[in-house]
């Protein structure tokens, strides 16, 4: 097995683990009918601070948790890959921090689901892309975001049945991600991104031989 093979299954490994986690809590409160909402983030109380933790782990249904889901899985598994050393800092930061911050300022209501993550992995791939001129996270970041395209909008108070607190402090706190570990990972090009154009090589060699292309 190649080393980039390991890498790939290690980076998939992980994000199927937390996912798994996830289903079994849903699973949990669908088959012994129970609901963990109390264990959900209720803004600018006591008690709300333990979903600082708990939150994401908690979802309103199976379909929000399938929504969750693949974009997850794409992301985390993109992230673990692509930015090995700074992949478990980002994630935990990904998932604190946005919590933190609807604590503090969110609406008094529980926010559940794992969505703040989401959004602050797509905007730390995207962003990451941009600074570091790596155009395979932008790639990423843009294909999740095309396939689940109210990712664009779910940072606007849309739907009061929607948390777009999570969804905007988790994509803020992507962008800062991304700007702290920049320096992290730097992105290695290819041997072919680096090789010359051989059409623009004749042509120049052309020009130096009085080919009609002369001006």
């Amino acid at each position: 097995m190649t080393e980039d093979k390991k890498r790939f299954l290690f980076s998939l490994f992980i994000p199927l683990c937390f996912l798994i986690i996830l289903w079994i809590i849903q699973l949990a409160q669908f088959i012994f009918k129970i609901n963990f909402d109390s264990f959900g983030l209720l803004p600018r109380t006591t008690s709300g601070l333990i979903g600082i933790i708990t939150a994401p782990l908690l979802h309103a249904g199976f379909a929000h948790l399938f929504s969750n889901t693949l974009p997850l899985l794409f992301l985390a598994t993109g992230v673990l890959y692509f930015y090995k050393n700074s992949a478990f800092k980002v994630f935990v930061i990904v998932y604190i921090v946005p919590g933190v911050f609807v604590w503090l300022f969110a609406r008094e209501a529980y926010h559940i689901g794992a969505s703040g993550i989401v959004y602050g992995l797509v905007t730390f791939l995207f962003f990451s892309g941009v600074i570091r001129r790596d155009t395979r996270s932008i790639a990423l970041a843009l294909i999740v975001t095309f396939l689940y395209g109210s990712l664009i909008w779910g940072v606007l108070p849309q739907n009061n049945n929607v948390s777009w607190e999570y969804h905007l402090f988790g994509s803020l706190t992507g962008i800062a991600s991304a700007i702290i570990f920049r320096n992290s990972d730097p992105y290695k090009k290819y041997d072919w991104e680096d090789e010359p154009d051989d059409n623009n090589d004749n042509l120049e060699i052309s020009h130096r031989k009085g080919h009609p292309f002369d001006e």
